[in-house]
């Protein structure tokens, strides 16, 4: 995708066009156009699942923040409770990447996409160090997720450049719009995901594409596109932080209850706990 298909643009195609010139049904609601997407923008997300790259912060603001992540991550490492806390709600730990959460720049391109009212409901910080050997397995976040309906996106957020060598995102165009992929566990050394999932079929490597951004830009990709990353082979440390919002309409289908943040606007719905900040 060119790099200038995030900016904002031609705001005159109103949202149900764009529903309705994909036939698009796994989106409850009206994208909600403002300032922050082009209307080609949000057509990309609808048809392929994802849209990038969008820049959050300026170079200023990502240096800052990366050396406050950075002190978080080294401090983490060395407990196990504290390492944990990168994988599930690294915000809660980290004033730096709660902000992060609230960034006006990274909230609206997603409230563009998912309505005005969001909830956090999780973030992790994946750090690649050097010739690391670690790895995200192909899989679908909607698969093991439990929520309902699919009013569910992560804004991927690059602190360093995400480049081929070192590990960047790389996803299935068009996947969210199929049936989900069929998921095991599998015990493979160095794969980042918690429970160990993976898509049981292999993946293309013709049909996938790698999000490449620089430091400071984010992708945003729906719950149910099938997504992945590689080790990183390069010779710097990579981190990039991933945000999971939530529309509040959106429920928890197992048993057990999940918590959230409210990010913007109101939650009228209260299928979420409150997790304290």
């Amino acid at each position: 995708m060119p790099r200038a298909a995030s900016i904002r643009g031609e705001r005159e195609e109103p949202a149900r066009r764009i529903e309705a010139l994909l036939d698009s049904n796994w989106l409850t609601g009206e994208i909600a156009m403002t300032d922050h997407l082009a209307a080609s923008a949000a057509r990309d997300y609808v048809r392929d699942g994802y849209v990038a790259p969008i820049r959050a912060l300026t170079p200023r603001e990502t240096s800052r923040v990366r050396v406050e992540i950075e002190h978080f991550v080294d401090r983490s490492t060395g407990a196990r409770e504290d390492a944990s806390a990168l994988r599930t709600k690294a915000h809660l730990h980290c004033p730096a990447l709660l902000g992060l959460v609230r960034h006006p720049a990274i909230v609206g391109p997603v409230a563009d996409l998912l309505g005005p009212d969001l909830l956090c409901r999780s973030s992790s910080l994946f750090v690649k160090d050097p010739g690391d050997a670690a790895f995200v397995a192909w899989h679908q976040d909607a698969a093991y997720w439990e929520l309902d309906p699919s009013d569910v996106a992560t804004a991927w957020v690059a602190i360093t450049e995400s480049t081929t060598t070192n590990g960047a995102l790389q996803v299935l165009p068009g996947s969210h719009r199929a049936p989900l992929l069929r998921h095991h566990t599998v015990d493979e050394p160095g794969n980042m995901l918690s429970q160990q999932q993976a898509i049981a079929e292999a993946i293309d490597p013709g049909s996938s594409r790698t999000l490449t951004l620089q430091a400071g830009e984010m992708s945003i990709h729906h719950v149910a596109l099938a997504h992945g990353s590689r080790p990183n082979a390069s010779s710097a440390r990579r981190i990039g932080f991933a945000i999971r919002y939530v529309a509040p309409h959106v429920r928890k289908t197992g048993s057990r209850r999940d918590s959230a943040i409210l990010v913007t606007g109101t939650d009228r719905f209260g299928h979420f706990d409150r997790d304290p900040e």
